[in-house]
């Protein structure tokens, strides 16, 4: 048990990415690598390489990651040793030293992928800026009270829903790079959720749309998911989406008490 828990200590230190989106390379890609075949004994050696693949896999990921940050790319042959050394019980550190250790290196990594979060989000407000600017003088933008810029691609007659009305819609959201990040369009199928359970830009520009209509919202980081992001969104993130209205579910109007 003390093995497997030191192992997961170094694991978790080497693959310790904050906010990391990334995948680690799939096993079967790494398999592809391997020149000579080998012939295992039996299904547990087999078990037992594999566990050993897909364990590098992940440190390697994590190393990878890591350099971006700027830190200093981990020895590998060190890690080599730590982990033999932990599964022959024959480590050089005692369980607290390790501990103490891979905190130490875990707060390391944190601060340093927080100082590259905090510059890239410095410069996408910067480039936000610009690009708000500049959508704001294109034909045919408005741009509110609260800073949402909307255009009409296509107009049509159809009803105008409530706020808490619930709505049919297909949509593709990009940043202001061009990178999509989400879409119902590649899902294939249309997204469905009540107005006012999103992010204020799009309860606002769903407002303003009739049935059939589709627009396109730009909207500032302050009306989407601000400095904390969300997910595969930076923060300070300007959002772009393309949005076409598809029906509305109005909301049951509630039952007086008796």
């Amino acid at each position: 048990m003390k093995n497997v828990f030191k192992v997961s200590l170094l694991a978790a230190a080497v693959a310790f990415t904050v906010g990391c989106e990334d995948k680690p390379e799939p096993v079967a890609q790494v398999q592809d690598k391997v020149v000579e075949k080998v012939a295992f004994e039996n299904d547990a050696e087999k078990a037992a390489y594999a566990i050993g693949v897909s364990f590098s896999t992940q440190i390697k990921a994590g190393i990878a990651k890591q350099a971006e940050f700027g830190l200093e790319t981990l020895d590998t042959e060190a890690i080599i040793a730590g982990v033999t050394d932990s599964l022959r019980d024959t480590s050089k550190l005692t369980e607290e030293e390790v501990v103490a250790t891979v905190n130490a290196y875990g707060e390391q990594v944190q601060a340093a992928a927080e100082a590259k979060m905090k510059e890239k989000g410095e410069k996408m407000a910067e480039q936000a800026a610009v690009f708000l600017a500049d959508n704001a003088k294109v034909e045919g933008v408005t741009v509110t009270d609260s800073g949402l810029q909307y255009s009409v691609m296509t107009a049509a007659e159809g009803s105008k829903p409530q706020a808490e009305d619930t709505v049919t819609v297909h949509y593709v959201g990009t940043l202001v790079d061009g990178t999509e990040f989400d879409s119902s369009i590649s899902r294939g199928e249309p997204a469905k959720f009540p107005l006012n359970r999103v992010i204020p830009g799009w309860t606002e520009g769903v407002l303003l749309m009739n049935v059939g209509e589709k627009y396109k919202f730009v909207i500032p980081a302050e009306l989407a998911y601000g400095e904390q992001g969300a997910g595969s969104i930076p923060p300070g993130a300007t959002l772009i989406f393309e949005v076409e209205l598809l029906d509305i579910e109005t909301a049951k109007a509630a039952v007086p008490a008796e």
